[in-house]
């Protein structure tokens, strides 16, 4: 439950980021010995991935709040697809990893938001290029090899889960493989750190062209996850629309200029420090124009917040979603709202209007949710966000970073 009205105003420090959490976890299958994993976001997610991982065998324990010790020596694979994996997206992660340890991979296909169409034919193409069977059987996805080859593949769209998954089945093949259209990601790279640092040979993330030399094997080590770029713009966009003043801690501002710059544009007052980022919101929010694009483009997963700031800027703003078939879906809660957005296949048109009314909506997804909250934030009177369970997915203590900077939000249970 929201009260608007509310400037928000204060520090605000993120949390470890999903995307990277979420890669890096099963990733930890790959490694013969013991990996401490520090700054582990506290959400549903990795609750998820933690829970698959045990259930294979592997010891995994919470040494503080935010670091995990993970030992998948004992692991064994997946005999039968898990349950559990149909509550996230991210478990498509199983494949490259069990298929790289194992040669044989058995993974359900996995939830998460639903987007529309949300193919994984990069990844099998991935697969088969280094040496793989892959074949379908109803909801399950098995992979074997007698052995995996380095090679080329060349991704035929640019695919954040394509990159990750080939990469994870690549670091212990044998050769060189060459992946080429990749996506550059802040998270992709923080994988590709992670699994150097334990000991693989991973070389280009963060450019259109990754090379992995395969080695014998990974040795255990310690690695901290990047900050979350997208919890981080969240409450950038939110300090933007209710004219707040807020210090957004514990991020790399570089994973921020997308954001930033479309700030900038709706007037609010953005200042880069080291590590953090000051929002000063603008008395008038100014129309804009956005195109959602890979990284380093602006991230389809700020989408939905951007577009609850929009609805109350002065003019009329055009949003283009070049990422994801379905990305609008939480439109129809705005609109009740009194948001005036019109949408058209893959552009929402956006006629700002004086005010949002409090009322009561859904979060449609996890991002969708964020932007309910912000829209919640901006409106008057009180505005109540149901399916909660969305934002839990990907948001650390959500509420409560928000109460710290003076909303007047709380989490009501019946």
């Amino acid at each position: 439950m929201v009260k608007g009205g509310k400037k928000l105003c204060g520090e605000v420090t993120v949390s470890g980021a999903k995307n990277a959490a979420v890669a890096i976890i099963p990733a930890a299958i790959l490694v013969d010995g013991v990996c401490t994993i520090e700054n582990v976001p506290n959400i549903q997610d990795v609750k998820v991935i933690v829970s698959i991982l045990k259930n294979m065998g592997a010891s995994v324990e919470y040494i503080d709040a935010y670091t995990l010790r993970i030992d998948c020596r004992n692991v064994t694979k997946q005999e039968k697809p898990d349950e559990m994996m149909r509550k996230m997206r991210a478990s498509y992660y199983l494949l490259g990893v069990l298929l790289g340890r194992f040669c044989e991979a058995n993974v359900t296909m996995p939830g998460g938001c639903n987007f529309g169409s949300r193919p994984i034919d990069q990844h099998i193409k991935g697969f088969e290029a280094l040496g793989a069977t892959v074949h379908q059987n109803g909801d399950a996805i098995f992979a074997t090899a007698e052995k995996l080859q380095g090679t080329s593949v060349y991704l035929d769209t640019v695919s954040v889960g394509a990159t990750i998954n080939i990469m994870l089945a690549a670091v212990l093949a044998e050769g060189t493989t060459e992946i080429e259209n990749v996506a550059k990601e802040p998270h992709i790279v923080d994988l590709a750190n992670f699994l150097n640092a334990m000991g693989a040979n991973v070389k280009g993330a963060g450019t259109d062209v990754i090379k992995i030399k395969g080695v014998k094997s990974l040795r255990g080590g310690t690695y901290s996850i990047i900050p979350d770029q997208i919890e981080a713009g969240t409450f950038m966009v939110a300090a933007a629309a209710t004219g707040g003043n807020v210090l957004v801690k514990n991020i790399i501002p570089k994973h921020m200029e997308s954001v930033t710059a479309k700030l900038i544009e709706t007037g609010a007052k953005v200042t880069e420090y080291d590590d953090s980022i000051r929002v000063e919101g603008a008395e008038e929010i100014e129309a804009v124009n956005i195109k959602t694009l890979p990284y380093p483009g602006f991230p389809t997963d700020m989408q939905p917040q951007i577009v609850a700031l929009l609805s109350v800027a002065k003019g009329t703003s055009n949003v283009i979603e070049g990422v994801w078939d379905n990305r609008f879906q939480y439109v129809t809660e705005l609109l009740k709202l009194g948001a005036d957005v019109r949408v058209d296949g893959k552009k929402a048109v956006i006629n700002g209007v004086a005010s949002l009314t409090g009322t009561q909506v859904a979060a449609t997804d996890l991002r969708g949710g964020a932007g309910m909250v912000i829209a919640g934030l901006m409106a008057q009177g009180v505005t109540e966000i149901t399916e909660l369970k969305h934002i839990d997915r990907g948001y650390e203590k959500f509420e409560e970073k928000f109460k710290a900077l003076g909303a007047d939000i709380q989490r009501v249970t019946y």
